[in-house]
């Protein structure tokens, strides 16, 4: 059966999961495109259902081995006219999946990674998307994040992290001071970003370290700059000021990476 109402209930329950309220209320949130069910398919995400355009399928926009795939899960087909009513893409591939969010807070931290990172306070979701690809790209495997930061299930952070979303662990934290001191308790050196300070980033040891990446407008809170082990700065050679958060993050993880046991 093809769904043709707008009013029907999965269509109103889709359209509630692009708001954070609902996607923390129902633990849910929607990935969109062949590209974004594959990865999660292929990382074992778990996908609850995935809504299918009847008219695109039969256009044969969605590969046939996806398409083996997903009709094994749970499928809804609906009308070109509704999927357009509950899709963000311009030119949409007519498939999207809702998935369970996985249940990461503080108590789920592994304190045996080299390399963390923690995020305070990052308000824009293409910083945050492209901030989870850097993360992903080195293998990092857990973020901590402040619960005034951006959604990571937004919908276009999840677009914008071309997948990283299913490999890389964000874990929200209400407090994120007490996750620091917790941090330090287990012999990680926690690095904050500060533009006030004369110390560089080429100039410490990121051995069992954790890097704070602070708000676009307002850097790190002061809070959390008490509570630093240390604090860096990326040095400026030329009159800029300070770097984009996701262009700063890229810059610090890799020269944590070079420096630290990894990449040895």
């Amino acid at each position: 059966m093809t769904i043709t109402s707008k009013d029907n209930e999965t269509i109103k329950h889709i359209k509630k999961l692009k708001e954070k309220k609902y996607r923390d209320e129902y633990r849910e949130f929607i990935v969109e495109g062949t590209k974004m069910i594959a990865e999660a398919l292929e990382e074992k995400a778990k996908i609850k259902s995935v809504i299918i355009c009847d008219d695109c399928k039969n256009q044969g926009s969605i590969p046939s081995d996806l398409m083996y795939e997903i009709a094994k899960l749970d499928c809804i087909y609906v009308s070109e006219k509704i999927f357009n009513t509950i899709t963000d893409v311009i030119n949409p591939q007519g498939i999207m999946a809702i998935l369970e969010k996985p249940e990461n807070n503080e108590n789920t931290i592994d304190y045996n990674n080299e390399i963390y990172l923690v995020l305070d306070n990052i308000q824009d979701p293409g910083n945050m998307g492209t901030i989870l690809r850097t993360a992903d790209s080195l293998n990092i495997k857990q973020i901590i994040v402040s619960k005034g930061s951006a959604d990571v299930y937004n919908l276009k952070v999840v677009r914008s992290t071309m997948g990283a979303i299913f490999r890389v662990k964000v874990i929200e934290t209400d407090d994120l001071v007490k996750t620091i001191k917790q941090l330090k308790k287990h012999k990680i050196t926690v690095y904050a970003t500060d533009l006030k300070t004369d110390k560089s980033i080429y100039d410490v040891d990121y051995t069992k370290s954790a890097i704070v990446i602070g708000n676009e407008s307002n850097g790190v809170s002061n809070e959390v700059l008490k509570e630093a082990t240390e604090r860096i700065k990326i040095p400026m050679i030329g009159k800029t000021e300070s770097l984009n958060a996701a262009v700063a993050t890229s810059i610090i993880l890799y020269e944590a990476y070079r420096m630290s046991n990894l990449g040895k």
